[in-house]
Order: structure tokens, then sequence, then C-alpha cells
């Protein structure tokens, strides 16, 4: 495009929300350019499901965001009609598989490429693009936002590269050591779609800001009976790799908070999985866990048949960790039977122990790899539904996706959000 060239929407960040966004414009008839900092638009998309690109739910409760109110007004009465509808303009086939919406290829490159082949004819995307600047011109009444941009074309790989991860690899080498130039991109109107780590652009933009965490993670725990344990880390080193499905419960002063049912995975630092990333999103240090085996059955029915279980295979104050050969994992019979030495090895203890494996909230861990942020632009900050900046804070500006301080459980509801959040931003009309 022409230096002098103004554009009607600028969006900054091509992931999920910012491409929505761009393709919404595009559709509605405004000239349009995505601004992404990486080497490629639409990167983390690939990340997404292991690979598969968890596109939705096939039921976007309200209930599982940290806003539920602001999601409902902004996500709408029938989010997943309107989702639908998105994705079959895209030319994108789905398919659901127990509750969550995927791609029908079960691959997320499809997805990127479906959402690349609709904006690309409509859009220009900017690649490589830091933005460093931005200032609303009264005058012209339009953004001048200054970017910082490889000086000349990056290079092509010295050694014949195929495989698109090698490539991406090698291009963000080159990014990195590339001279920099400036260029000024002039836009009536801005929409921020960065991604969860806004601070930066917040403060750029002069917005406020909440301070961003990461959720969607790993939680790191100790028994909750460590007098019965001879340390955290051997506790779990014993039960390091082990998966099991359970119901898994917080508690928080006796009170019972939150249960979701899932796989948990043990690991040295404590405990991970699905189910453990959702409740990463509501525990604080110095909460409860608790784990229950069997979830099919109250106590008093798991009592019943643990004592006609002894009576076959034998006392289990005689047996101990081996009595549970056959009923589970023989590295939990014996972590059982180790917190169990207190109480006494009678069926009622190990029936309550498998109800309620107790574990205390050290805090979450393995923050690299966490799926979303929790934080960034309040919504104090903008409009409903319509995520447009309050004028009286700056103009002509929306914001969407992660950028904002929404996050929610695992399932598709993250994406979703990116989905109609960028889709909600780029209509004028609200």
């Amino acid at each position: 495009m022409p230096a002098s060239t103004t554009y009607d929407v600028a969006i900054i960040g091509g992931g999920a929300s910012g491409l929505a966004a761009a393709i919404s414009a595009a559709r509605a008839g405004d000239s349009v350019i995505v601004i992404e900092r990486d080497v490629e638009p639409g990167l983390p998309i690939l990340a997404t499901g292991n690979g598969r690109c968890n596109l939705s739910n096939a039921c976007l409760d309200p209930v599982r965001y940290r806003h539920p109110d602001i999601a409902r007004a902004v996500m709408g009465e029938h989010p997943e009609d309107e989702l639908a509808a998105f994705f079959d303009s895209l030319g994108l086939m789905t398919c659901e598989v127990d509750g969550r919406l995927y791609p029908y290829s079960k691959r997320a490159d499809s997805v990127r490429d479906a959402l690349l082949m609709a904006v690309a004819p409509r859009a220009e995307l900017r690649t490589c693009a830091d933005i460093v600047g931005a200032a609303f011109d009264e005058a012209d009444t339009c953004w001048n936002l200054e970017i910082s941009v490889p000086a000349k074309p990056l290079p092509e790989p010295k050694k014949s590269v195929t495989e698109f991860k090698a490539l991406v690899r090698a291009l963000r080498k080159e990014l990195r050591r590339a001279e920099r130039a400036r260029e000024t991109v002039r836009a009536r109107r801005v929409i921020i779609a960065c991604g969860g780590s806004s601070e930066h652009m917040a403060a750029m933009f002069g917005l406020p800001h909440v301070a961003e965490e990461p959720v969607l993670c790993p939680v790191a725990c100790q028994p909750a009976d460590s007098h019965h344990v001879t340390s955290r880390s051997a506790a779990f080193e014993q039960l390091d790799g082990l998966r099991v499905d359970c119901r898994l419960s917080l508690m928080r002063n006796g009170t019972s908070l939150w249960a979701e049912d899932g796989e948990v995975l043990f690991r040295p630092y404590g405990i991970s999985g699905i189910v453990v990333f959702d409740l990463s999103r509501r525990c604080t240090a110095g909460d409860i866990v608790e784990i229950d085996l069997f979830p099919t059955h109250s106590e008093a029915e798991l009592t019943r048949l643990f004592e006609a279980r002894a009576a076959i295979v034998g006392d289990p104050a005689q047996m101990t960790a081996s009595w549970f050969c056959g009923l589970h994992d023989g590295r939990l019979g014996a972590y059982i039977a180790t917190i169990a030495g207190s109480f006494g090895h009678t069926c009622s203890t190990y029936a309550h122990l498998a109800k309620h494996l107790a574990f205390e909230v050290l805090g979450t861990t393995e923050h690299a790899s966490a799926q979303v942020r929790r934080g960034g632009i309040p919504f104090s900050a903008v409009t409903l539904p319509g995520l447009s900046v309050r004028p009286d804070i700056a103009p002509a500006l929306a914001v969407c996706g992660e950028a904002l301080d929404m996050d929610a459980d695992c399932g598709g509801f993250n994406l979703a959000w990116a989905w109609l959040s960028g889709i909600r931003a780029a209509d004028m009309s609200i």
C-alpha cells in the first residue's frame, strides 16, 4: 500500500480474535490491515487442542467464564449458532466430540488455513511488525501507528526447509537479528487483539490494565496429611506419571467451592491434566483439593463394597498396600496405605481416603505452558457489547480476545470468546 494510505481499520495482532475481526471488518466493506509481530499470522492457533484446535463448545454457558454477565452480553443468547454460521462462512467443516467442537480434519492447520484464505484477499497482512508508538490525529481523525519492521525482507533459510515448524523457527531466528526500520500506518479505527500480554499495549494507548497472571496450568501441592508422609517430593515422586479418572473438588475453610470430573495426572510437583487446568482458575494457596477415586459411589456404599472385597481377598490390616491389587494402581494403593497408617487399615478408613484424598494447594506452576493469561484491559474501559473503548479514554479504539480481562475453562470456551469478541469489535453498528 502507498505510504499515504489511510485504512478504515488497523488490527494489532493476527491471532484468533484478530483474524476474526479482520474477516468481519473486511466483509463489511472496510479497508483493513492486520499488524502481526510474528513471522506468520495465526501461529498460536496451531498449538490449541494439542494440535487439533478445540474451536468451541457445544454449550457456551456463561458461568464457565470469569465474568459471566459480560460474557453473555458480548457473546449473545445463542453464540453456538452464530459460531456455526461463522465457521460455515469460512468453508470450515466441523464435528462435535464429547461436547467440544473441532475441525472435521482434527487438524489445527485446517482452521488457520481457512482463516487466512478468508482474510488474505480482503485485507493486508503485515508480519514481523512491532507497534512502537501510537498517536491520534485530531485534525484528520485517525490513528498514526509507528511500527518497527525489518529493513529488508528476511532471507530464505540457508538450508532447504520443508517442514513448517522448522521454517517458522528459521524465520524467527532471522527476524531476531534483522536490522529494523520505522514506518507509519494510518487508520481511522484501531482494534487491539494482541493476546494475553497487553500491558505494554495498554500503556501505549493510555488504557487501564489489570495485572496479568497465567491460568489453565498445573497446580503445585503437597499432601494435606503431610505428617503421615516422609516428604512432599517423595510422595509425588512415588505417584509421578500416574493418571486417574476421578472427581476433583476444591475446598476452602471447610466449604466446597467447585467440583468437576476428569483425568488427573500426578507429577513430581503436584497434579496436572485438563480438570486441573480448570481448577487453576479457582484455587489459591492454602486451599484443599480432594480427589474422589470412586465418584459414582457414596462413602457408605464404598465401605460396604470394600467389606465385601475383604471377605474375598483378605483383611486390609494384614495386607496393607497389596490389598488394592486388582482394585487400583499399586502405587496409589501404597500411598493410601501409608496415609491410613495412623487411622488403622480398615475398610471404612480406606473408603474414606479413596473418596477424600486430600492435597494442600501451594500455587500454580509451569507457567510457561499456561494456555491463557488472566488480567488485561478491564471491561470498565469498554462499552458492551461492541467492546469499543469509552470515548473519554481514547477515540476510535476497540479491544478483543485475550487482551481483555476475560478467561474461561478448558473445552473451547476461550477460543469461542476470541472469535465472538473479534466479530463484535469489528462491528461499528453496536
